[in-house]
């Protein structure tokens, strides 16, 4: 995990990196500026400040411990961990955790960010199972990641196919197994998540000099046109339902009490040993009887 962290993080400051980090920044910055709530939390990726739209009070970026110390360059030690000291991390980090065992009770967070955390995740699953956990209820999650399903991805396996045969190099860093943007859904529809947004990005081919990524700008706006599933990126806002659930709002006046009186009924009456009451006829009322006689 320490190898595939320090590459996913060298690799962001290549022009291709840089390419897909402006366009993630944007995409942030525009769906948490209307957030509102008290509390936020970024999970990973300390390059890109995915908060600094947002005006909840109290927001913070964690990491987990050898990711923040690997992040600063430190060594490993023989079991591929790694201790942080305070020079090593980032002014920004508030707290080092672990992303399927966060340090904060149930329904406490209204807004979580996972930038390419679930790539960079031992299991993405308890991960989500997590952030669930800690967001209260209608609390946003905001995820990003590669999507398999693009040129890049198609170069990516090409790539790894060519390393099995004993030569080429990777394009994409070495970052566990992309998830498939249908495939993350499932897995939010299972924790009761709702896709709120979701959006492909990032269409120019996959290629490494900065001048061919200006000279292929032009497919950013065609592939959003005529290929918008299969972007480099995707970009998605879940929203937490508990279904069940119905807020109660003051009681600023008292309910109107039902009126009690009884209510008296003409032209009734009761019979000895009878539990139903009939309107008599004309030919029952007394008055008609006298005249008669």
């Amino acid at each position: 995990m320490g190898s595939q962290i320090i590459g996913f993080t060298n690799w962001f400051k290549t022009p291709p990196g840089e390419y897909l980090l402006a366009w993630e920044r944007e995409r942030f910055d525009q769906a948490v500026a209307d957030m509102f709530g008290y509390h936020a939390l970024q999970l990973g990726l300390p390059e890109l400040d995915a908060l600094r739209s947002n005006r909840m009070p109290h927001k913070w970026l964690a990491l987990q411990g050898p990711e923040s110390a690997l992040l600063a360059g430190q060594p490993e030690g023989g079991d591929g961990s790694a201790t942080p000291t305070p020079r090593t991390i980032s002014p920004r980090v508030a707290l080092l955790t672990d992303s399927a065992a966060l340090p904060f009770p149930e329904n406490s967070l209204d807004l979580v960010l996972l930038p390419h955390t679930l790539e960079l995740s031992s299991d993405p699953h308890a991960t989500l199972r997590e952030v669930e956990r800690v967001l209260v209820p209608e609390g946003r999650v905001v995820i990003s990641g590669m999507n398999p399903a693009s040129l890049w991805g198609l170069r990516q396996r090409r790539a790894h196919f060519y390393r099995r045969l004993g030569y080429g190099e990777l394009f994409l860093p070495e970052a566990g197994e992309f998830i498939g943007y249908w495939r993350l859904r499932d897995w939010l529809r299972l924790l009761s998540f709702e896709v709120e947004s979701g959006q492909f990005g990032c269409y120019r081919p996959a290629v490494s000099r900065p001048v061919s990524l200006e000279r292929f700008a032009w497919m950013d706006k065609a592939g959003e046109r005529w290929w918008p599933i299969f972007g480099a990126l995707y970009f998605l806002v879940a929203v937490k339902r508990v279904r069940g659930m119905r807020l109660l709002e003051p009681n600023w006046k008292a309910p109107k009490a039902a009126a009690t009186a009884p209510a008296a009924i003409a032209n009734q009456v009761r019979h000895p040993g009878s539990f139903s009451s009939l309107p008599l006829s004309p030919e029952q009322q007394p008055w008609t009887s006298a005249t008669h006689d």
